[in-house]
């Protein structure tokens, strides 16, 4: 006689909410374009995943879905999305107005998970996993992994080394030069310093997934909605008086705006800003080399006039 396995009121209710989420948030997984918004997706499928294992008494492989995949994995994921960096127009735009639904959708999920609670503690408990739990869950599980199902447990954890070895292979690349220490490329930023004479040659620039085009200390951050954070400046540099660039930031506000709106950015180099100055400062100076210019003209027609008046002086000289 073989037992069924039957479900409370509570529980019904619970699945019947729990699994249109979890297929939206696999359609997510699938048509959603922002990474950020996929890694969320999956983990509320997993969560959602963790809430019917515990529902149907299988606390175990609940703790472990929501330990092993939503803690670990997608955490993990996350973390190499924040490494690697996302486009600057999803951090510029608010979409908040799209996602109201989904706070709402979420909220009635927590709605009817308390209901099932409180429900199943209410009314008596039918017949479940009572008998395999006798040992406990964890007990039993292993007996069913170690005992039963040992060998689709061995080919299963044979495939996963046979794809971890698979991604190292893929993912291997050979080098096709030497390899480059840090004395190398110290040398090689000096050499390419000597060649162009740019300090943008020598200065190393920031890691990715940041907005700021230097690491330089006097250079202010920029936040994401393109303004300057005063205090990533240390206090000693402002009091010394040496935020050379403090300025440059601040008539540069809304640069990260710019850069995600894919306008042409302007060079805000030294060597730009001197190259800029230039033709002003040689149109002073040809304007004081025309104002200089006109003295000694005015004074060589003053010579002439006066040397035009002495010169029938002599002669009237001369003829006396």
């Amino acid at each position: 006689m073989t037992e069924q396995l039957v479900l409370s009121t509570g529980e019904a209710v619970l699945f019947w909410v729990l699994a249109p989420l979890m297929v939206l948030g696999a359609l997510a997984l699938l048509f959603a374009r922002r990474p950020v918004h996929i890694a969320v997706s999956i983990a509320g499928v997993m969560v959602a995943l963790a809430v019917l294992y515990i529902a149907l008494e299988a606390p175990f492989l609940g703790v472990a879905q929501v330990v092993v995949y939503t803690g670990a994995v997608m955490m993990l994921f996350l973390f190499v999305i924040m490494l690697v960096g996302v486009d600057s127009t999803e951090s510029l735009t608010e979409t908040l107005a799209g996602q109201r639904w989904i706070a709402v959708v979420g909220g009635l999920g927590l709605v009817a998970l308390m209901i099932a609670i409180v429900t199943r503690a209410t009314f008596g408990s039918p017949v479940g996993l009572e008998a395999a739990n006798a040992d406990t869950n964890p007990v039993g599980v292993a007996r069913l992994i170690f005992g039963d199902y040992v060998f689709p447990f061995e080919l299963t954890a044979a495939l996963l080394i046979t794809a971890a070895l698979g991604a190292l292979v893929l993912s291997h690349r050979r080098r096709l030069g030497p390899k480059r220490g840090q004395r190398e490329t110290v040398e090689k930023k000096l050499a390419t310093f000597a060649e162009s004479g740019s300090a943008t040659a020598v200065v190393s620039a920031p890691g990715p997934g940041v907005y700021a085009r230097t690491n330089s200390a006097d250079m202010p951050a920029l936040a994401a909605t393109g303004e300057t954070l005063d205090a990533s400046v240390t206090t000693v540099l402002r009091v010394r008086g040496q935020v050379l660039r403090d300025e440059e930031a601040a008539a540069q506000t809304g640069r990260v705006a710019m850069i995600a709106s894919g306008l042409p950015m302007l060079d805000t180099t030294d060597e730009a800003q001197l190259e800029a100055e230039t033709p002003e400062t040689d149109g002073t100076a040809t304007e004081s080399e025309g104002a200089t210019g006109t003295e000694p003209a005015e004074r060589g027609h003053a010579d002439q006039d006066e040397a035009g008046t002495l010169l029938p002086e002599t002669d009237e000289g001369d003829e006396r």
